[in-house]
């Protein structure tokens, strides 16, 4: 065998190496990594070289497939604990992938978005074309007629051992020692046929949950509410705008300050924390899950509700005689699942009015959202229920607005100066301590036009549920909690029906403030707020 075709075979080995290898969490991403010897490997080139020829294309097909199916996986994984903190399943996380092209589109536009399509596309089939090669390197190797068996042998036992390594990992049973490696890939494509499998069973018993439901038919309902009602989510707004300094200085700042304010205009607040299903993203589940009182942590469970005769809180509301809406300034598509939510009215980017310049992705400035929505509800006849999801505080947190006099807002073009003002984001996400200031701004300003609109409000007060959808991802957080802050603003005479939640008065919560799973918030507003559960407590 000469040196050229030993060389060959060396790298074609490193491939193997590099793809079995590869990290699917950021803390793995290291030098390190380098030194991991995958128990696969030596599986993998024995059965390379025991196949007789017949057998050897249809074979290296499928692994070839096999493997770039689980760097797909990797990199999946990689990308959802950056920013959700969690692995990517492959049932629910599939449709984030348009979300992240729109994102990038908003935030580079179209020549960087093709320009990323094109490099993936190119570097997958750059990476197929590799791995075949490699695999070819090492089929093409013909060992003797009796040597053929051992071969084969041996590469049987290479794959036991790394099975064996998987279950001494997974606790299934037990080795007598510690392997000199580790069956990681294998692993990896394991766990996440147990993900799939996981899914299907728990979207069985979710469907179940969905057509349970102690409300249906339940009346009056919401009866004990006499004024509109606005769900007023801040995106990105969680618990680390309360405990973690880098945020609190500034956030809790501003709740002080519209605390005092608003106890002087006569208004009633309460504060608590709920934990929401997400983190870093994926808003419309922190939506779904408040409305619906079940635990939506994914997009099966997202389809599954909108396809079942569950009555969400706006279902109810407008059986109660609201007039339920949706505000959604970041809803830029056909979005039909809106209707099967409850709502009577969509007020989604194009419906609002603005004429003045995005703010990248951010197609609005919040302040203009509550402003135009006041005005679209001005000639609205009965009490208004409306989800409102705010936007300004969503990545990539540049530019971020300013509040104006209300007076001011007009058609939104006041704002045009703001919108084109700053660094691009491209400048600001290469430097990590630039986009945390960024998102500290932004939220701060976010909070500045959600609590300045209920000050504005003061003389005639909604009831006001402002919370938050999500802590932003873990980098940007420095934190891995799930809790977000939740506020309830609005007349003290319905505010007070709250007490026994033990929420804090004011805007800040406590430390030690309840904290609920947010599935558990629509059953405890119904609750609180129709007479007919307090006339049957009361029987």
């Amino acid at each position: 065998m000469g040196w050229v075709r030993v060389l060959g075979l060396v790298i074609a080995a490193g491939l193997l190496h590099l793809a079995l290898i590869q990290p699917n969490h950021p803390g793995a991403m290291t030098w390190g990594a380098l030194r991991l010897f995958p128990l696969e490997l030596p599986a993998v080139l024995l059965l390379l070289v025991a196949l007789p020829r017949a057998a050897s294309r249809p074979v290296r097909a499928l692994l070839v497939a096999l493997l770039m199916v689980i760097i797909v996986l990797k990199l999946a994984d990689f990308a959802m604990f950056t920013a959700f903190n969690r692995s990517f399943n492959p049932v629910a996380d599939w449709t984030l992938a348009t979300a992240g092209l729109r994102l990038l589109k908003g935030a580079s536009g179209w020549l960087a978005l093709i320009a990323a399509v094109c490099a993936a596309l190119l570097l997958f089939g750059l990476a197929a074309w590799a791995l075949w090669w490699a695999t070819g390197r090492w089929a093409s190797l013909e060992p003797s007629g009796r040597l053929r068996p051992a071969v084969a042998f041996a590469a049987s036992l290479a794959a036991a051992y790394a099975i064996a390594e998987i279950g001494h990992t997974t606790r299934a049973w037990q080795l007598p020692g510690n392997p000199p490696g580790t069956a990681f890939t294998a692993r990896v494509g394991i766990e996440k046929l147990r993900t799939v499998q996981k899914t299907v069973e728990d979207l069985r018993a979710f469907e179940i949950a969905a057509q349970q439901d102690r409300w249906t038919g339940r009346k009056p309902l919401l009866d004990r509410i006499d004024t509109d009602v606005l769900i007023i989510f801040v995106e990105s707004y969680g618990r680390s705008s309360i405990d973690v300094p880098r945020y609190a200085t500034s956030h809790r700042a501003t709740l002080s300050r519209a605390q005092q304010a608003l106890g002087d205009a006569g208004v009633a607040m309460r504060s608590g924390y709920l934990e929401a299903p997400t983190r870093g993203g994926q808003s419309w589940l922190s939506h779904a899950t408040l409305a619906n009182g079940l635990w939506i942590d994914g997009h099966v469970r997202h389809a599954a509700v909108l396809a079942s005769e569950r009555q969400s809180l706006y279902h109810l509301a407008s059986s109660a005689g609201f007039r339920t809406a949706a505000v959604m300034p970041g809803i830029t598509l056909d979005w039909p699942e809106g209707l099967r939510m409850g709502f009577d009215t969509l007020l989604a980017a194009k419906d609002l009015g603005y004429q003045g310049q995005a703010f990248n992705w951010v197609t609005m400035p919040d302040q203009f959202t509550l402003a135009a929505m006041d005005r679209v509800f001005a000639s609205s006849e009965g009490p208004v229920f409306a989800q409102v999801a705010l936007i300004s505080s969503h990545a990539p947190w540049v530019p971020v607005p300013k509040m104006v006099p209300w007076e001011a807002i007009g058609d939104g073009r006041v704002f045009d100066e703001m919108a084109t003002s700053g660094d691009t984001p491209e400048a600001v996400w290469r430097d990590r301590e630039r986009v945390r200031d960024q998102y500290r701004d932004s939220v701060d300003y976010a909070l500045q036009a959600a609590l300045g609109y209920a000050a504005k409000r003061a003389d005639d007060p909604p009831l006001i549920v402002l919370l938050g959808d999500h802590q932003a991802a873990p980098f940007v957080a420095q934190s891995e909690s799930a809790h977000v802050p939740i506020h309830l603003i609005g007349p003290p005479e319905i505010v007070s029906l709250t007490a026994e939640w033990g929420w804090t008065q004011g805007l800040v919560p406590a430390p030690d403030a309840p904290v609920w799973r947010m599935d558990a918030f629509r059953d405890r507003f119904l609750d609180a707020f129709s007479s007919s559960i307090v006339a049957q407590g009361s029987g």
